[in-house]
């Protein structure tokens, strides 16, 4: 049998999506370990399992394996990543304590930048006593002022070594200019210490502005050693066990690429999670032939937002990690603390639900492992929305009178309400915030969110689409076959991906035209990109056409922060320009509004930037499916004012094509629960995915 799979590491769960040669798809889930690659095999064993064969015959029949992990995130996130020294220009060792002027609330959430306590809670990746600073100096022409001390820089590699440094991140000033420098110093380095990991700033991040550039060498140097290390080990168990091709890692910007490609970028596969359950949603898209879509995922602690627009994931130039900002190109997915964690709780007579989350452990109080305090994930129980006998597929009882007590003593007694009230109070507060975060991710932005379709993902997302479609004006939303694992289903159905800027500089004034110098460097520029990421992905297993994108980040002239403008193929030439520009200023209406734009400025492009992604050919898929189950009913508040109601039960593990249910209703599933509200309808499209209709 062939078998194609995608794995995705979250906190508390591995997860696995596995289709075979016939497209039937399986879901399964493990818990999540603390070397992670364990969680990662216990997961394949029991998919072999599942299929009746031993670990050895199932890793032989792999065809694709696609991986999403939190690995490097979690090593940043708890300190345990390689210890790494930095080497910089001369005068230039407090880049990393000054950063930007938002250093010290970088990575805060918007409550969290109110409490000036919480300021600077994150101190600099690299601690000032492993910051270098070494005798040179190059132009931002490229032009070499003064020599590398070689003498000296020797004497302060030495130092770092000196100092047990396993990593060492080397970001001199304008070496996107000139890497000169660097280059010599890498080879320095090599030279005293071999057998560190070494990574240059003009490499990983070759963009004008040292501080991200900086920040984004320290953390893929520290990372280097621990997730380009768990990569390797990974591939290499399975291989010997009889897997023939190699693991796919997704990165942040979508895609996926071999390991070898990315062993020495691990900075680039940060993000691969979230990223993930884009790609997954955009795929699902292509087939459902829907080129907008809202893309969410409710976890137990967060909620994430991704939006396609055109077909295309918007994207960001940076991400934010424990107060450092990374400069890598990343899938935009924005987040905060909402998820069924999320603790409720009342302050100067006011209802508050999360950031602050429960966690796994001890988790909401029905969980019965110790938590007293109420979550949304308590608020559900006592409202009908989870079964308590059937809760992750009967893996796991929830205790509705530990529910309702913690509700009572937080929450309904502090307002003067009854525990029911108060459980609706609590999910009204919850869906309201997830609804604001939609709407700036969407209206915000210059998107009419009634133009996107809601996808429902992550264990919590089926059970709130219903609220979230109604509070947005949405007709319908729908929950794809794998919801409780999508960012492993975008794993295995993602194309490979890869992303290389450069750092170009044009300048032209208002009415004048830009030098022709500047067009034939900046033509040429894009031209090497093209190529370069064309043959990578050839290199990397890419068979038949490569797309290849082209963008330049543009500007008003004086203006800090940039945007990314499509360019379209061919020579980049005095009218390509003039098209840039004209792009440039719809975009910026679109984001900023009507009459926002201020032509007499002025354009200056600060980079080039080419995506090449190559297609992989996709699992087949049939929605096999197995028939809903009525399971009785129970009852169920959809609305205050008129109470509860009786609410059919249903369920399945995958719904079978043309599967219809009448609201109200609970379409159960192994991890997750699919709500369809009084007045809605619920129909299985070929592929499983369920379209359910909001009533008005």
């Amino acid at each position: 049998m062939e078998f194609y799979l995608g794995t995705d590491v979250g906190g508390t769960f591995t997860d696995l999506w596995v289709a075979d040669q016939h497209g039937r798809a399986r879901v399964f889930k493990s818990p999540t370990t603390e070397d992670v690659m364990t969680g990662v095999l216990d997961v394949i064993r029991l998919a072999a399992a599942s299929f009746d064969l031993s670990f050895e015959q199932f890793c032989s029949g792999i065809v694709r394996f696609g991986h999403g992990t939190t690995v490097g995130l979690n090593a940043l996130l708890t300190g345990r990543a390689a210890r790494c020294g930095v080497i910089t220009t001369a005068g230039f060792g407090d880049t990393l304590e000054i950063g930007r002027m938002r250093r010290l609330t970088s990575g805060l959430s918007e409550l969290e930048v109110t409490d000036f306590y919480k300021h600077n809670r994150y101190g600099p990746i690299v601690a000032r006593e492993f910051v270098a600073e070494v005798v040179e100096r190059i132009d931002a022409n490229g032009t070499v002022i003064r020599p590398l001390d070689e003498a000296g820089a020797r004497a302060a590699i030495s130092a770092l070594i000196q100092r047990d440094v396993a990593a060492f991140a080397i970001c001199t000033l304008w070496a996107t200019a000139n890497p000169v420098h660097e280059l010599r110093l890498r080879d320095l380095v090599r030279e005293l210490a071999p057998d560190a990991f070494v990574t240059l700033g003009h490499e990983i991040s070759p963009a004008v502005g040292e501080y991200g550039r900086m920040s984004t060498a320290a953390a893929n140097a520290a990372l280097g050693p621990v997730a380009g290390g768990y990569l390797a080990k990974l591939q290499a168990s399975l291989q010997s066990s009889g897997m023939t091709v190699p693991v796919l890692m997704m990165t942040n910007a979508g895609g996926v690429l071999p390991t070898n490609v990315l062993s020495d970028r691990p900075v680039y596969a940060l993000f691969s999670g979230p990223a993930a359950g884009v790609i997954g949603s955009q795929a699902i898209g292509a087939r459902l032939d829907e080129r907008n879509i809202l893309t969410t995922d409710i976890g137990g602690t967060s909620f994430d937002v991704g939006v396609i627009v055109d077909g295309k994931p918007v994207m960001r130039r940076e991400i934010s990690v424990a107060g450092t900002d990374l400069r890598v190109p990343s899938i935009d997915v924005d987040s905060i603390g909402a998820g069924g964690g999320s603790i409720a709780s009342v302050k100067f007579g006011n209802l508050q639900v999360g950031p602050a989350s429960a966690g796994s452990r001890p988790g909401p109080a029905c969980y019965g492992r110790g938590g007293v305090l109420p979550t949304a994930t308590d608020a559900d129980l006592v409202l009908g929305v989870l079964d308590p006998n059937n809760f992750i597929g009967g893996a796991m009882k929830l205790d509705v009178a530990a529910a309702e007590r913690a509700i009572r003593e937080h929450v309904a007694e502090p307002l003067g309400v009854d525990v029911l009230e108060a459980a609706w109070g609590i999910r009204e507060v919850l869906d309201a915030k997830m609804s604001a975060l939609l709407r700036r991710a969407t209206i915000e932005r210059g998107h009419d969110p009634r133009e996107f379709v809601l996808l429902a993902n992550g264990g919590a997302g089926p059970s709130h689409a219903w609220a979230l479609a109604r509070e947005l004006g949405l007709p319908k939303f729908v929950v794809p076959a794998a919801a409780t694992a999508q960012s492993a289903f975008g794993c295995a159905n993602s194309g490979l991906g890869l992303t290389r800027e450069s750092a170009v500089y044009l300048r032209a004034s208002a009415g004048v035209r830009p030098p022709a110098s500047a067009l034939v460097a900046l033509d040429a520029e894009l031209a090497r990109l093209a190529r370069d990421t064309e043959a990578s992905l050839r290199d990397a297993g890419a068979r038949g056409e490569i797309v290849v994108e082209r963008l330049l980040s543009m500007r008003y002239r004086g203006q800090t922060n940039t945007m990314d403008i499509s360019v379209a193929a061919g020579t980049f030439d005095e009218p390509a320009f003039a098209d840039a520009a004209r792009r440039f200023e719809k975009e910026y209406e679109t984001l900023f509004g009507r009459g926002a734009t201020y032509s007499s400025a002025g354009f200056e492009v600060m980079g080039a930037r080419v995506t090449a992604h190559g297609a992989l050919p996709p699992p087949p898929l049939v929605a096999a499916g197995e028939a809903l189950v009525a399971s009785g009913s129970r009852k169920i508040l959809f609305d205050l004012k008129q109470g509860p109601v009786d609410t059919a039960i249903w369920r399945t593990s995958y719904p079978p094509p043309g599967a219809e249910v009448a609201g109200p209703a609970i379409i159960e599933f192994p991890g997750q629960s699919v709500v369809v509200p009084p007045g809605g309808h619920a129909r299985a499209d070929a592929f499983g995915n369920l379209h359910v209709s909001v009533a008005s």
